[in-house]
């Protein structure tokens, strides 16, 4: 059976591409088949009922599935202490972010952003900070529950008062006079997946105003003393459980900390670049799941004694957003191979601005194409129920991937800022010494 136009990336539509080896595709296929069995036939109606079963977060954990949203190279080393030796027979060794990006593209293959997040976002933005900056006592206390999904995590930054400022937080957390513990209070607002998760990688604040009074802290959360949790209403991805969270005098041991004091906001943004590429990401394939169901839509509905297909205004629609989808596509890709032969650390000072870009520019595309999906199904796309159900759920989840993770404009000018200062840092480092010789 012949591919609907858009519906899949270059890659899967029979086009020869440079990024994707034997290892890659054999993955696709897996992960594709696992999700077909356990996900993509009750997705849409997860979010229309507004929360997930549990057992969805058990199933993906008793396959190792939640693996793959940590960023790669993946923790070998813990993964064969917990005897996970390979993902539906891809190799841990053999693991790169190609692997990760294919996972991210196929979960988001159901157009929805809530179901899917649902179990992903604890383990790809809570749990990397314990592996990158975590103490080996931290590690030994936390990562085997959490990397087996015995436990569940949460990433905890967004104050009411402090969303992409996230050098303003507020939420302290202060030391006992024996020093044994902190004590946390404070409010956390729009925390993914907070509402199911027993810990939190949480940013708070040990010191002084600015960045430099930043810390991260493994903080219990679910009937945690002094934990009160509540699920917020959102307009998209609403089966995610986004939550509000208020900690009144949270008793948090102090061995809870994680790397050192005062180094929070250095964590939080490396920690953000895998996070806004994995919305990139998966914002990608959103847009191709809207504009591809406005594709198929327009071939069989009639209007005017034609389809609509045959009407050049909307073939024209159609092809102004196709082209900003397929350009998001190719940098895409090459961003993700790119990822696959740069050092973590040369990653996040060559592309931790193009990632900001990325993520932005993503957000921009989902809006095009997710908006002419719902133009095109006219009234059917403006209904919550019918035949234009999922392109009306699409283009409610928009915001949720043009604000979390930094907001676009934010996004926007910290790229070019970055993009700046890598540059006067090459220019500074070509200068001759001063005193040296002219000649």
């Amino acid at each position: 059976m012949p591919i609907s136009p858009l519906s899949e990336p270059p890659y899967l539509s029979s086009l020869p591409s440079p990024y994707y080896n034997a290892s890659h595709l054999r993955w696709q296929k897996a992960c594709r088949a696992f999700l077909e069995e356990h996900f993509m036939p009750f997705a849409k109606d997860w979010e229309t009922s507004e929360t997930v079963p549990p057992h969805l977060f058990e199933t993906f954990a008793k396959a190792n599935m939640l693996i793959p949203n940590l960023p790669a190279p993946l923790p070998v080393e813990w993964l064969k202490k917990l005897d996970i030796h390979d993902i539906l027979g891809t190799k841990i060794e053999d693991w790169d972010y190609i692997h990760t990006a294919i996972y991210v593209d196929e979960v988001a293959r159901s157009g929805l952003a809530g179901p899917g997040g649902s179990v992903t976002v604890g383990m790809a933005f809570g749990v990397p900070p314990i592996i990158k900056f975590g103490s080996r006592q931290l590690q030994e206390k936390f990562l085997p529950d959490l990397l087996t999904g015995r436990k569940r995590t949460c990433i905890a930054i967004t104050e009411p008062e402090a969303g992409s400022d996230v050098a303003n937080i507020t939420t302290t957390a202060r030391k006992t006079a024996d020093g044994r513990y902190y004590i946390v209070s404070g409010t956390k607002k729009w925390i993914t997946n907070g509402y199911w998760s027993d810990l939190s990688a949480m940013a708070v604040r040990t010191g002084g105003p600015g960045p430099s009074g930043l810390s991260m802290l493994v903080v219990p959360l679910k009937g945690y003393p002094g934990v009160t949790m509540r699920r917020l209403k959102v307009g998209g991805q609403i089966s995610a459980g986004t939550t509000f969270i208020e900690l009144d005098d949270v008793k948090v041991p102090v061995e809870n900390l994680i790397g050192d004091e005062g180094q929070g906001m250095r964590y939080i943004m490396t920690n953000f670049n895998h996070e806004r590429l994995t919305i990139a990401i998966g914002g990608t394939r959103q847009a191709r799941v809207a504009l591809s169901s406005a594709f198929e839509y327009c071939m069989k509905r009639e209007a005017f004694g034609k389809t609509l297909m045959e009407q050049p205004v909307v073939r024209n629609r159609l092809a102004r957003a196709a082209a900003e989808l397929e350009s998001l596509q190719a940098w895409v890709d090459q961003f993700v191979y790119q990822m696959t032969k740069l050092k973590k650390e040369e990653a996040d000072v060559k592309l931790g601005g193009l990632t900001a870009l990325a993520k932005a520019k993503a957000g921009l595309v989902l809006n095009e194409c997710a908006q002419c999906a719902v133009l095109l199904f006219g009234g059917n796309g403006y209904t919550r129920t019918g035949m234009g159900e999922l392109v009306e759920k699409i283009y409610r989840d928009v915001p949720g991937a043009r604000i979390p993770g930094g907001s676009e404009d934010v996004m926007f000018d910290l790229a070019v800022r970055q993009l700046v200062k890598n540059y006067q840092n090459e220019t500074k480092s070509l200068e001759r010494p001063k005193g040296s010789s002219k000649l």
